[in-house]
């Protein structure tokens, strides 16, 4: 493929993920999270949610137990800041079902969250001096995009929660997983992003974790981003990653699974 061409795909099929990741963090929210329980009081699936309520991180502790620089190696880890936050009422959805994802999705905590923390984790450049992205720009060389661009970005949001409510949180999210594959649109800020679909994807860690495959649709074109959420004990860590070279289909995307890794290990 041509690099204008390359370059044309990626960034219209991106452009409704970037939105999301440029402002993918937000704030408590006021959906329950019992809404996600079938009668039996569980989400479909299997849970190893504790059976007495979890010792819940104080503030202070969630901030010790979020990432800091050197954890991932290869990566630069900042703190996100007030212009990154999306308030919990300004996320939309057409299917109230779909809520627990799209707050997932930007970072939103859920009822009887205690405390917040939430990082910016992005793959450090691999180029190798060949080409500039300027020459990329004027459409010099699709590979050079190709290596410019595949650098994954990855929104962490970190919440404590009290008693029962991390688990209750992670049980709701998950049935909305399920409820939500063939997909629905989430609106912040007056911008829509349509969701195709939701292919769930192995992911190991915490007392539980789960993790999809989330493909997102702008000008009928596609782009995949990938969601994960991992519980320990009261806490509840979401990750949402993008890639914009495999938004160009130049670029195997995968799970962001050394920053999951670290993160599972600092809550341990």
């Amino acid at each position: 493929m041509r690099a204008t061409a390359v370059r044309r795909t990626a960034l219209a099929a991106s452009a409704a993920a970037l939105v999301l990741l440029a402002t993918a963090c937000g704030g408590s929210s006021d959906a329950d999270a019992k809404d996600g329980k079938d009668e039996k009081g569980a989400a479909n699936g299997s849970s190893s949610a504790p059976k007495t309520p979890a010792k819940a991180l104080t503030a202070a502790e969630l901030e010790t137990a979020a990432l800091a620089q050197g954890d991932v190696k290869g990566t630069k880890i900042t703190k996100t800041g007030p212009a990154d936050e999306v308030p919990a009422d300004g996320v939309k959805v057409d299917k109230e079902a779909c809520l627990p994802v799209a707050h997932a999705m930007y970072g939103v905590a859920q009822k009887g969250a205690l405390a917040t923390t939430k990082r910016r984790v992005i793959d450090e450049p691999k180029t190798d001096g060949k080409k500039s992205l300027e020459d990329v720009a004027k459409g010099e060389g699709a590979d050079a995009f190709k290596d410019a661009f595949n650098l994954t970005s990855t929104f962490v949001a970190l919440h404590s929660y009290e008693g029962t409510a991390g688990p209750e949180a992670f049980t709701a999210l998950k049935k909305a997983a399920v409820d939500c594959a063939g997909g629905f649109t989430a609106t912040v800020a007056g911008t829509p992003t349509k969701v195709v679909s939701m292919a769930e994807e192995k992911i190991t860690g915490g007392d539980e974790a789960v993790a999809w495959t989330v493909t997102s649709e702008s000008d009928g074109a596609t782009a995949p981003v990938k969601l994960v959420a991992l519980r320990k004990g009261g806490s509840v860590a979401t990750f949402f990653a993008f890639n914009l070279a495999a938004a160009g289909g130049d670029a195997t995307f995968e799970l962001p699974t050394a920053v999951v890794a670290a993160q599972d290990k600092k809550l341990a």
